[in-house]
């Protein structure tokens, strides 16, 4: 029986030439998996047709966008996971979800190997790897790009010579990636880092400079979840797709940052999320009044080494799937609403309402009604101080000797 090597195919020139490029170097037929987790573009049908016309045996088509929104997409809203404080994590939570597909389709069609299309440099190579070896860990990856020396010349040059169904002469400069949660930018002029980002590289947001007229949105959570925007009822994806197109107009969402990859080296991305930062930013505000203060301050921490760890492709780990229930634990009273108001490349909150809120008027308030009980304060500094004024004491009889 012939070897069959499942390969994550996106349409475009690299992986379409990579079906035959693979078939030529190790002799095995080529099932291509084609995963929608949002990004937009051509339909899953147009995409299947092409990888079939490039000789794949098999096409395995699946639209996970919602299961995407829900398991990968809310995770990530819940940690207010930003790595490094700025990436709100766009590739690196789209690749468990293809690596699952990838997985799934080994075992539907027999394939013993799995193939994807990131370079020897990036981040993503891992991503795959690492998931594909945790949950089948019986299947071997190659990457032809790193593994089987394809380069972009030779991909071009392959496809003409083949008379594959696919565009060669489209001169992009840039490496894009999307998805629903977001859109990265990266390579060609980004790489030198004092060079401004030019407008061509955006399609997520509009320019902020000149903005239509502030748009005042209200979203409402539940435990954590966005389950409506100005009272209308939405599913996770639908919530992401709005505020997309919402804070996208605004100018929201863009993110131009030089982040430590794994592989060891600093690398400038240019990041588009405008739904997922007005969604982190008007959950992060509802938290603030509804987690307790050690609760949250402790959560900080666990958001981001949830970042890293998904960051650097560890999202089927162990410590991840604890930091999860942790997590999910501080969300339970995370419900209420949030108005925002979306303008100038800026969502700003300016109102918070919430049933669980821990924010007590009669005590915040220095009006009359003031129910906190301010002969209390004087006794609390004196023993809140006390460890570190005796410590202080000692300083000084030490250093008199």
């Amino acid at each position: 029986m012939t070897e069959r090597i499942v390969l994550a195919y996106s349409g475009g020139l690299d992986t379409s030439v990579a079906i035959g490029w693979i078939g030529e170097a190790t002799g095995a037929e080529v099932i291509a998996v084609a995963v929608d987790v949002g990004q937009g573009g051509e339909s899953l049908e147009t995409i299947r047709q092409r990888a079939l016309g490039c000789g794949a045996v098999e096409a395995y088509v699946a639209d996970a966008s919602d299961e995407f929104a829900n398991e990968y997409c809310m995770p990530t809203l819940k940690a207010n996971a930003l790595y490094q404080g700025h990436y709100p994590l766009v590739s690196a939570i789209s690749r468990p979800v293809i690596v699952k597909h990838l997985v799934k389709a080994a075992r539907e069609f027999g394939a013993t190997t799995v193939a994807h299309g990131c370079t020897g440099k990036g981040n993503d190579q891992v991503r795959f790897e690492v998931g594909i070896q945790t949950l089948g860990p019986d299947l071997k990856c190659i990457a032809p790009v790193r593994d089987l020396a394809l380069t972009r010349d030779k991909a071009i040059a392959f496809a003409e010579e083949k008379g594959l169904p696919i565009e060669t002469t489209k001169k992009n400069p840039y490496s894009i990636d999307q998805n629903v949660w977001g859109r990265a930018v990266e390579t060609g002029y980004l790489e030198d880092i004092w060079n401004a980002p030019t407008k061509d590289i955006y399609d997520y947001t509009a320019t902020p400079e000149f903005p239509p007229a502030p748009d005042e949105v209200t979203i409402s959570f539940e435990a954590g979840v966005p389950v409506a925007i100005d009272g209308v009822k939405v599913t996770p994806l639908q919530a992401i797709k709005e505020l997309n197109r919402r804070a996208g107009a605004q100018g929201v969402g863009r993110i131009d940052v030089v982040e430590d990859r794994l592989v060891g080296i600093k690398s400038r991305e240019i990041y588009e999320a405008p739904g997922a930062m007005a969604l982190i930013t008007a959950h992060k505000h509802l938290e603030d009044i509804t987690v307790e203060r050690e609760q949250a301050r402790f959560k900080a921490t666990v958001g981001q080494r949830w970042s890293e760890l998904v960051y650097d492709g560890q999202w089927f780990s162990p410590l991840k799937r604890s930091l999860d229930a942790f997590i999910e634990d501080t969300q339970r009273y995370v419900t209420g609403d949030i108005r925002m108001v979306l303008h100038g490349g800026q969502a700003i909150v300016n109102g918070r309402r919430s049933d669980t809120s821990l924010y007590d008027f009669d005590l915040a308030t220095y009006d009359t009604g003031d129910t906190f009980d301010q002969s209390m304060a004087r006794g609390f500094i004196e023993l809140w101080g006390m460890s570190a004024k005796v410590a202080s004491g000692r300083d000084i009889r030490v250093a008199g000797k």
